[in-house]
Parts: C-alpha cells; structure tokens; sequence
C-alpha cells in the first residue's frame, strides 16, 4: 500500500518515535523510506541539523533510505517549515508522510504553531501523526 515513507523529524523523542513507526510501515509494505529535517538560518546550523538526519539514518533497518535538508522560509516559524516539507512531499512523490508531534496545548500552541497541524491542510499524502509517550 505505502512504497514512498516519507519521515519529518527534529531532535525530539517524538521523532525517534515516528522512524520506528515508518520503519515498521516500509518493512511491512517493502517501501522506501525518506528522513527530512527542515531548518531555517535563524534555528539551527546546517552541521548540527547534518547530525540529527546521520543519527536518524543510523538507527533505520530498511531496504531503501534516503535523507534530505530542507531549509524553510525564514521568518515564517512553523508555517514555513510546514511549507517546505510539503514541497518535500510533492517532489519526491511520497505516499505516506510520518510525523511526531508536540502535543502542545494553550499558548504554547498558539505561539509555536504545530507542524504536524499545518501538514494536515497542506499534504496531499496521507499523514500518520504520532503522539509522544
């Protein structure tokens, strides 16, 4: 069913616990699977985000991976990493995006924006939010 897994990760838990999600999905479909780590020049250094996506590489079992990343449009928080990653999604054609979330509530979502929400209206694919634990 899902040949194209595509993963959106930061350095959080959630994140580690999205891969292990979309290891198990492409494992059980034989698909492909795809890590995308977007920044932008005001958050993270490109070595430092090089880190999080090696890391994340090193700890997949899967036939066909690939890393990716993105930067996103500065000034624009979360919409514009939402952003970036769909124009991920489109371009490599991805079936099934996996995505961990904050699971923020109140101001602190208001204020930070939510990734995994923003997705939501702007991926065609379809989306597998995992919550943390």
């Amino acid at each position: 069913m899902y040949k194209k897994i595509m993963v959106a990760i930061d350095d959080g838990k959630t994140s580690q616990r999205a891969l292990k999600e979309a290891q198990n999905i492409a494992n059980s479909y034989n698909g492909a699977i795809c890590i995308v780590h977007a920044i932008s020049s005001e958050s993270e250094d490109n070595q430092s985000a090089t880190e999080v996506l090696a890391k994340a590489e090193a700890s997949m079992h899967a036939l066909s991976i690939e890393t990716r990343l993105i930067t996103a449009e500065t000034g624009y928080g979360a919409t514009g990493i939402a952003k970036s990653i769909s124009a991920a999604v489109s371009e490599w054609g991805a079936d099934l995006v996996v995505v961990g979330t904050a699971n923020r509530r109140g101001l602190d979502r208001f204020v930070m924006g939510s990734v995994a929400e923003q997705l939501v209206s702007k991926v065609k694919a379809s989306i597998l939010l995992v919550r943390p634990e």
